[in-house]
This record gives C-alpha cells, sequence and structure tokens, in this order.
C-alpha cells in the first residue's frame, strides 16, 4: 500500500506545484486583448481578401483597435461595415465613393496584332517574361491568360472570347487583388463617377502603336484639344482625365478615331460629321 502511496502524493504534489507555477505565469505574462478586437472582427465580412492591406481580417481587426487602420478600410463590407467599425471605435468616418476594377485594354484578338501562337504556361507572370510576350505584340496590353480572374475570389473579372479580362461591376469590391496580379499594370482601381476612362495602356508613340492595334491610342492630342474645360492632359502619349473637371460632355470620346476613349456605362452615339456645303 505505502508502495503506490508514495508515487501518488509524488505525482500530486508535482502537479500542485506546476499548476500553481503555470497559474502565476499565465497571469505575469499575460497578453491583454483589446476588447474592441472581437468586436471588430465579428463585424466584418470574413472575405480574407487583403483588399485592406492587410493578411486577413483577425489582422486587420487588431490594427484598426490599435489605431494605425483606417475603420472603411474594408472593401468588402463597403459602407454599412464601415459604420458599424467606426461606431465600435467612437470615431466618425468620411464617406468615399467604392472603387471598382477597370481594364485599361481593348485590344482583342481581332483588333491587336498576333506575332504568334503561345504555348506556355497559362499565367500572365511568366508570359510576361517571355521575349515577345505572349502572342499579342503590344509589349502593354492585356495578355489575356487570366492570373487577374485567379486571383479574384469573388468571380468578379474573367477573360473574354477576345482574349481581354473584363471585369463585372456589380461583383467586384474593389479589393485590388487583380491588379497586384496584372504584370503589366492593365487593371486599375477607378470610382465609378470617372465617366470619361483611357481604353489603352500603351506608352508608345503614333507609328508604333498603329502598326499593332486599331483601338490604341495614336497620341494625336484630339481629346485634349477638343475638351472644352481642359480637363484632358497627355501624359506619357496617353491622356489623362481630371475628373473633378471633366463635365461628362462626351466630347472627346466622340472625337477619338480610335475609341480609345470610352464613356464607362454609358451608351454614346458616334454622329458622324457632315462636311460644309
Amino acid at each position: 500500500m505505502n508502495e503506490l502511496l508514495f508515487p501518488i502524493l509524488s505525482l500530486g504534489g508535482l502537479g500542485l506545484v506546476f499548476g500553481v507555477v503555470l497559474g502565476y505565469a499565465s497571469k505575469k505574462f499575460a497578453v491583454e486583448v483589446d476588447p474592441k478586437v472581437p468586436l471588430i472582427r465579428d463585424s466584418l465580412p470574413g472575405a480574407n481578401c487583403g483588399g485592406c492591406g492587410y493578411a486577413g481580417c483577425d489582422a486587420y481587426a487588431q490594427a484598426v483597435a490599435e489605431g494605425t487602420a483606417a475603420p472603411n478600410a474594408c472593401t468588402v463590407g463597403g459602407a454599412g461595415v464601415a459604420a458599424k467599425v467606426a461606431e465600435i471605435m467612437g470615431v466618425s468616418i468620411d464617406e468615399s465613393e467604392p472603387l471598382k476594377a477597370y481594364v485599361k485594354c481593348n485590344g482583342t484578338c481581332d483588333k491587336a496584332k498576333q506575332r504568334g501562337e503561345y504555348y506556355g504556361t497559362m499565367d500572365c507572370q511568366q508570359a510576361s517574361v517571355v521575349p515577345g510576350g505572349a502572342s499579342k505584340s503590344c509589349q502593354y496590353g492585356c495578355l489575356g491568360l487570366g492570373s487577374c480572374a485567379k486571383a479574384c475570389a469573388f468571380d468578379a473579372i474573367h477573360v473574354t472570347e477576345g482574349g481581354i479580362a473584363e471585369v463585372d461591376p456589380e461583383k467586384c469590391v474593389g479589393c485590388g487583388a487583380c491588379v497586384k496580379a496584372c504584370p503589366r499594370a492593365v487593371i486599375d482601381l477607378k470610382p465609378l463617377s470617372a465617366v470619361i476612362r483611357v481604353a489603352c495602356n500603351s506608352k508608345d508613340t503614333l507609328k508604333a502603336v498603329k502598326d499593332i492595334c486599331q483601338v490604341g491610342c495614336m497620341t494625336c492630342k484630339l481629346c485634349e484639344r477638343t475638351c472644352p474645360v481642359k480637363a484632358i492632359t497627355m501624359e506619357n502619349n496617353l491622356p489623362v482625365v481630371d475628373k473633378e473637371k471633366c463635365v461628362k460632355c462626351m466630347a472627346c470620346v466622340k472625337k477619338c478615331p480610335t475609341n480609345a476613349l470610352i464613356a464607362y456605362g454609358k451608351d454614346i452615339v458616334v454622329k458622324e460629321e457632315k462636311p460644309a456645303n
């Protein structure tokens, strides 16, 4: 009996000592969790898309609670989630217009010159380092291999039959995953109020563009000269539209000879100018 009692008491004593030590250590070295963190985390949609600039919703919630992240950085949740997070933090927020992804290229396979067939990996990053840049002659245009579509967690972007990525603005949450996935910076985030957009990403000059694409910007500056409010300037052989100045008169869209300027989300009828009698 004594042979069993001693080991039992010894183990019990050791367990008691270890329990006391661990209990003390847990209190001594405990990391206090801000009670706002779980509240913020529960308010987030849980997409873990990284659109806020953090690794996931947990990291973003922690950053907001620490005051190092804005309460309205969750693009998926939008204004509703931003309002909840701001209420938890006891702050006010400026309601900003949501951003949507936009593909700055209209060079479909029938409009952009093809240099040959591409038989490599269906990945834009890898194709971009291939001498010549996959099948299309333009070194600035959409490669059409769908890396952006694979990166999108919301099924908001797909490659069309013409070989160009196209965004569904209804599904797009503006997380920017497709922007990061594009090796040629063809995709950008824009507010829907930016109606006049450039559907070309080429930095080439007139002759170079004309030789390889029917719908590329010809750097003719007609849009810049036509704009009545001086909202368009040319930078790196591409028009830049100041949406704050733009009055959406569509004069530039109608004047562009290659339709490189478009009115996003608008049906524009371009009337042919009749010669004077």
